[in-house]
């Protein structure tokens, strides 16, 4: 059985949607964000030594990072399901954009919650100006300006093709799921950018979404 150390408002939704798009049996063992740091508990180190989310067992594996988990998955349970296949050109964008959304698309939009987090958190007073003008600056001039290069290019590679991949729905999909909903609640990806606000549509209609979030809990990025 296939156990999901799952955090709250994490990454570790796509895996509960994978799972639940391949119809596999799979087990939830639940881990609570610090309210006020809003780090993983300590607990999840006893898992993996980073003590990061999300991570599986399965049997004598323990796999960690979104990315390996769904080839991991895919290629141990998929069956051939929710993957292109090998030595096609849409075997090679679903490889890429499997890679592309934690490697390119996520650090800009962390990089903006780091500074929303500076810009409107409690800091000593001495520092509080200089520290937010740093913020703001940092956001308007860098951060918010990679962030819309990469949602303009996002948004062109939907132009042609409802999925990722291709014309099919996979799993790089899935992994794509996390930094659009990430950009949708705070890197300004909105109805400005139609193909990507309908793929978000999409995606939240799909019956297995629905039900990782009944398995997961309440879902909320901000």
């Amino acid at each position: 059985m296939i156990l999901v150390h799952h955090l709250n408002n994490s990454r570790s939704q796509r895996v509960l949607w994978l799972l639940e798009e391949l119809a596999l049996p799979y087990e939830v063992k639940r881990y609570e964000r610090d309210p006020r740091t809003m780090l993983a508990p300590a607990a999840l180190r006893q898992v993996h030594p980073l003590g990061k989310s999300p991570v599986i067992s399965d049997g004598d594996a323990t796999v960690a990072e979104s990315g390996a988990i769904v080839e991991y998955l895919i290629d141990r349970h998929g069956g051939g399901r929710l993957a292109p296949p090998p030595g096609t050109p849409e075997r090679l964008r679903y490889t890429y954009f499997l890679h592309y959304a934690e490697g390119s698309a996520m650090p800009p939009l962390l990089l903006k919650l780091v500074c929303d987090r500076i810009e409107n958190g409690p800091l000593p007073f001495f520092v509080k100006p200089v520290a937010r003008a740093i913020a703001r600056r940092a956001k308007s001039s860098f951060v918010q300006p990679q962030i819309d290069q990469h949602l303009d290019f996002l948004e062109s590679e939907l132009a042609r093709r409802d999925w990722f991949a291709g014309d099919a729905f996979s799993a790089a999909d899935i992994q794509m799921s996390f930094p659009l909903e990430a950009a949708a609640a705070r890197g300004g990806l909105d109805a400005r950018r139609p193909r990507l606000t309908a793929f978000l549509a999409r995606i939240h209609a799909r019956p297995a979404y629905r039900r990782a979030i009944e398995r997961g809990g309440e879902y909320a990025l901000r």
